[in-house]
């Protein structure tokens, strides 16, 4: 059957068994290009019941009323999380481009407002660095994505971080004092001379860093990727690296006096002068055993630093006493001639 085009026309619908009532004009007015627009645009054949009038189509009408009420006035609902998915679906459906427009404007907006409750957006932040003094103390950043822009000397002190995207950023002597920066990325960034402090930085990105003489004392490092990263002369006193990836990281003269690394992973970390009083090693996946030289006064040589009674585990040090022994065997060569 063929709908009539007078814009007037009262439509009855039956969207997967649930009833509505338009008119033609509302079907077609706001988006022409649709495919409801088409469909009562009198070009076409409608499935029609003839009792009762209702043209039938085959779709799930949870979300319809909102279709109806986009093309009336123009208006996105406010719908949960999960149902912008399914109006998204009934939208790509009938072609309404400005429908499908709309809701992904809400979803971002959505996102960068009201699901990490920033205060701040990436456009602000850029604003505010091309100042002097920038000082982002106490500001709830969460969820921002600041990666590649240059925020050396920053003051992020005790701001909320969480989740936030720094990575290849340039945040050389930036502050990040207290911070909440759980989970946030800072994959390859530049972070030399960084104040971390009493930082809660668990289960961040920290991998191809460059933490060059960072202050990470105290800091919650739990479950924390250092892998790869440049940790040469960093400060790591009592820091929490339980369960920490340090696959390949230079820790070189690094002081990690009193630091906690249960669990942690050294499979190729350089340890060589780092200051290792005090550490706890317990499980800690390391290198190759070093039970052949357990008993070679050479370990004492070795933790030139360690008093009598600190617990080292040697097993973590295969590369360091490797060095030291064949500075031992050249210096003692040397003195033979």
């Amino acid at each position: 059957m063929t709908k009539s085009t007078n814009s007037s026309s009262l439509v009855r619908l039956n969207i997967g068994g649930k009833k509505f009532c338009t008119t033609v004009d509302t079907l077609t007015r706001r988006e022409p290009d649709s495919m409801l627009a088409a469909m009562f645009s009198g070009r076409h054949a409608l499935c029609e019941d003839p009792d009762k009038g209702y043209v039938f189509v085959d779709r799930d009408g949870k979300h319809f009323r909102h279709i109806l009420n986009w093309l009336r006035d123009g208006m996105v609902p406010t719908l949960a999380d999960g149902e912008y998915p399914e109006l998204m679906r009934e939208a790509e459906y009938y072609q309404l481009l400005g429908l499908i427009e709309e809701i992904n404007s809400a979803l971002n907006a959505r996102k960068e407002i009201d699901g990490l409750d920033a205060e701040l957006t990436r456009t602000d932040i850029i604003k505010c660095i091309q100042s002097d003094r920038v000082r982002f103390r106490g500001i709830n950043l969460s969820g921002l994505d600041l990666s590649k822009l240059d925020l050396s000397f920053v003051d992020f002190s005790y701001a909320r971080l969480k989740n936030v995207f720094f990575s290849r950023a340039n945040l050389q002597c930036a502050k990040f004092r207290d911070v909440d920066a759980e989970g946030s990325i800072f994959y390859n960034a530049t972070l030399r001379e960084c104040e971390f402090t009493g930082a809660n930085l668990r289960g961040a990105l920290l991998a191809g860093a460059n933490l060059q003489s960072a202050n990470l004392q105290d800091a919650s490092l739990i479950d924390c990727s250092f892998c790869g990263a440049d940790l040469r002369s960093a400060h790591l006193q009592t820091a929490d690296l339980t369960n920490v990836n340090l696959e390949g990281a230079n820790l070189e003269g690094a002081n990690l006096k009193g630091a906690k690394l249960n669990n942690a992973n050294l499979k190729g970390a350089n340890l060589q002068r780092a200051y290792l009083r005090q550490v706890n090693f317990q499980n800690a996946v390391s290198c190759p055993s070093l039970a052949p030289f357990s008993s070679s006064p050479l370990l004492k040589f070795a933790f030139y630093r360690r008093p009598a009674n600190a617990r080292v585990h040697v097993l973590v040090l295969h590369n360091l006493l490797y060095q030291y022994v064949c500075s031992y065997i050249h210096n003692s060569i040397q003195h033979a001639h």
